[in-house]
């Protein structure tokens, strides 16, 4: 019972963080954890020392746990991983996907459409998790899938804000449409650099943002 609450913590937090919440530099503790979600501070020091461990939150001395900052070159870096692991799942989506699958990324895109139209933010970043997750399933390899949600995840906060910039919605469904087709037509190197030339654009935007954010 204690792992699953832990986890129910971790997911609600990294929420948070995702939402824009919690924010980087602030401060997370063991008795506001535990009053907050009903429950005790023995679960909430699991789920901070899991948060810690996946680099989402980091304990200082004499401070506690604040929700941890990145800095530029760590930002950098980042986005050159997650473009390399994006590239590399949308090859394998292009060369491994059934026509049911190919099917439902299609559905998905032009979802998307009517979240880009009507300029929904939040609609269309809950599109575009659906969309790469399809694309995850698609190229049938757990561990890249895996290396990529955990890569995501720590970008997650900066990633999901840089999409409500002017534009940005409509340049992302643009880029998926490229994906999209390529994965279509069973185009494993088109299907790569479509995906590397996207998660470039929004990875200049992630690591801008990062950049405007004093660092700890």
């Amino acid at each position: 019972m204690r792992v699953r609450v832990s986890d129910e913590l971790c997911r609600r937090i990294e929420s948070d963080i995702a939402e824009g919440r919690l924010v980087p530099g602030d401060k997370l503790d063991e008795q506001s954890l535990a009053r907050r979600f009903s429950v005790s501070r023995t679960p909430a020091r699991e789920a901070l020392l899991r948060l810690a461990n996946e680099g989402l939150v980091k304990f200082r001395s004499r401070q506690g746990a604040t929700i941890a900052s990145m800095t530029p070159q760590r930002a950098i870096g980042m986005v050159e991983i997650l473009t390399a692991l994006e590239a590399e799942a949308a090859g394998l989506a292009a060369r491994r996907m059934t026509v049911a699958e190919r099917t439902g990324l299609r559905e998905i895109h032009e979802q998307c459409a009517s979240a880009v139209h009507t300029d929904n933010t939040a609609r269309y970043v809950e599109l575009n998790t659906a969309f790469h997750q399809a694309i995850y399933a698609g190229a049938r390899n757990t561990p890249l899938a895996d290396l990529v949600t955990e890569t995501r995840l720590r970008m997650r906060f900066f990633r999901h804000q840089s999409l409500s910039r002017p534009a940005r919605l409509a340049a992302s469904f643009g880029e998926h449409a490229l994906i999209v087709r390529a994965i279509e037509t069973g185009s494993e190197s088109e299907a790569q650099q479509s995906m590397r030339a996207h998660i470039i654009v929004g990875g200049n935007l992630f690591a801008d943002m990062v950049a405007s954010i004093k660092s700890e």
